[in-house]
This record gives structure tokens, sequence and C-alpha cells, in this order.
């Protein structure tokens, strides 16, 4: 592949896409026009995610016409998140900005969201469609409950977390994981990265004009099992033991008073001459037995996870202020 000169830019654009061919080339012209009369250095960043049809052609042809495109193809669907850690890996710009390849993320918006970024100092910025222009029942409402759920679960005040269009500072999408369907709670990676200055702008959202959604309804059962994912590591990913100890205190509790009411029978009836079973024919004697089992499970869970923890010795991420030339020990 030719080597790029890279020197310089001020701005990336990262554009994930699936089967998005009918709005590609219109999309790459509206950006253009937009980024070149900000008087912008850019570059722009097809991800094709497994297209089937012809998208990933138009993107090779937009990147031989003009050296600031650059595409990349997954053979297959990977998903979003993995498409959008391409992007960030080879992002070159001092900003990232993240939109949708369906023309419903309007590229005017872009340079209010680069001077949030550069001038008040934002680390990331993301956006909100205030009136969205998509089905009430099967979008809205659902995406309404997510992000009231989201805000619960995050302790971030943001009104979409999921809104394809974001803004970045060069360094935040350089050290946020991005793995299974995490792209919906990029926030939320953010400041457990440590880059807690988000800000929140309400954009406007465009009709779709081409195709159709390329997400069906077992996102809102992806976002769930994210959100319970979210909700552990918020609470428990620095002492798993407070999560598994706790059940397995409760197994234990379960078991010893199941153990309890079989001796409290048997001993009972014994007392009174009343015949009375085996202890393994009663299901409480099963009951302790598998709560027992189980609270020695959780425990375990819990100490191999505090020992990872602590054999963990990678660290935390850290900068660093040094001298990058030694003062000369000749004088002037």
């Amino acid at each position: 592949m030719e080597k790029r000169d890279t020197r310089g830019i001020d701005l990336s654009v990262v554009i994930p896409l699936l089967n998005e061919e009918e709005s590609l080339e219109e999309l790459y012209r509206w950006l253009v026009s937009v980024l070149e009369k900000e008087g912008y250095t850019f570059e722009i960043l097809f991800i094709d995610d497994g297209s089937t049809d012809g998208s990933w052609e138009i993107i090779r042809r937009l990147a031989e016409g003009d050296p600031r495109v650059r595409g990349f193809r997954f053979r297959r669907n990977y998903g979003k998140s993995q498409a959008l850690h391409l992007g960030f890996k080879e992002a070159r710009g001092e900003t990232v900005i993240t939109m949708d390849a369906d023309l419903q993320d309007n590229p005017e918006e872009i340079p209010a969201l680069v001077r949030m970024i550069r001038e008040q100092g934002y680390d990331l910025v993301s956006c909100w469609k205030k009136v969205r222009r998509d089905p009430v029942l099967t979008k809205n409402l659902p995406s309404k409950i997510f992000n009231w759920a989201a805000r619960r679960v995050s302790g971030i005040s943001l009104h979409d977390f999921n809104c394809g269009l974001k803004a970045y500072r060069r360094e935040v999408v350089k050290k946020i994981p991005m793995y299974g369907e995490m792209h919906r709670f990029i926030p939320f990676l953010a400041i457990q990265a440590g880059f807690d200055k988000i800000g929140e702008k309400p954009v406007k959202h465009m009709p779709r004009k081409y195709g159709r959604s390329k997400f069906g309804s077992d996102r809102f059962i992806k976002g769930v099992l994210d959100m319970i994912t979210l909700w552990f590591l918020l609470r428990f990913s620095k002492r798993p033991m407070y999560l598994f100890g706790g059940l397995g205190l409760i197994m234990f509790l379960i078991g010893f008073l199941a153990i309890a009411v079989i001796l409290g029978i048997k001993a009972y009836k014994l007392y009174r001459g009343i015949p009375t079973h085996l202890v393994t024919d009663r299901p409480w004697f099963y009951i302790a037995l598998t709560a027992l089992l189980a609270g020695i499970q959780f425990f375990l869970a819990g100490f191999l996870g505090e020992l990872i923890l602590q054999t963990d010795k990678r660290g935390g991420d850290y900068d660093v202020a040094e001298q990058t030339h030694p003062p000369s020990d000749q004088p002037d």
C-alpha cells in the first residue's frame, strides 16, 4: 500500500459501515465540502464491516481518487465495536470524529464539535438527537428506555449514549478499549480510562434517505446484557470478592439453615419417639448440599478474581514530563 504523508492532520473522520453503497459517495462529497470550507487538514477512514453489496468497490474508487480517503475492510461482519477499534487504531488526526454512513448524521455539525474539543477542553463530546427521525415504537421509545437505564447504571448524565456522531481528543481513542458491543458505552469507557471531561451537544437528526437500519430487535437484548457487564465493571471490577464472596455467604447461610431444619426435625422426632426417615430421604438434605457447594464455587471465583488482580503488574496509564534534550556539560 502506498505510504501517505500524515503529518499535521487536524481531523480524522472514522465511518464504520455495513452495506451502505447508495450513500457513500454523497456522504463523501458532503464531508469534503464542509471540511474544506473550514480549512482543516483531514482524513476520512471508511471501515467496511463485511459488506456484501458494492460498498467496498466504491470505497476503493474514492481512495484511489483522493489521498485523504483511507479504506479498510473486514472479510466478514464483526460488529460496530470492532470497526471502531480499527478506525481508532488507524486515526492520525488530533481530533477524531465518528459518524454513521447512512446520512442521518449531519456533517455540518462537525466544526462545532471540533471547537468544543479544542477551545472548551473536552475529552469527548457526545451528540444528542433531540428530535429523532425514526419510528416511535420500534426505535424512539426503546432508545429512551435504554438511555434512561444507562444513565442510572453508569451515573453519566447523557441523553443519547448510542449516537454515532461523537468527537474525541486523539489521546482518548488510543486508550479506550473497544470490545464486544461496548460502543454503546464509550463515554463510560472513557471515564474508566481517566478521561472525565465529557460534553454533550444537541444535533439535527436527518431522516434516512437510503436503505434501512442494520440493527434488528436483537440489539435490545445485547444492550441489556452489555448493561449488566457495565454494572459489574462499575461496582466490582476492582474487588470481585465483594460480589462473589457475598453470593457465597448467602448460599452458605441457606445451606446452614437447611442443615438446621434437618437436625431440628430429626431431634424432635427422636425425642418424641416418632418414626423418622433417613436424612438422605429428605429434600432439605439436597438443598443444603447444593447451597454449600454453590457457596464454595462462589468463594473460589472471588479468590481467583482477586488473585488475577493482585498478579496484574501493568499498573494504570500515566503521562511523563521530562527534558527531551539533556543540557550540555559544555559552557556556551
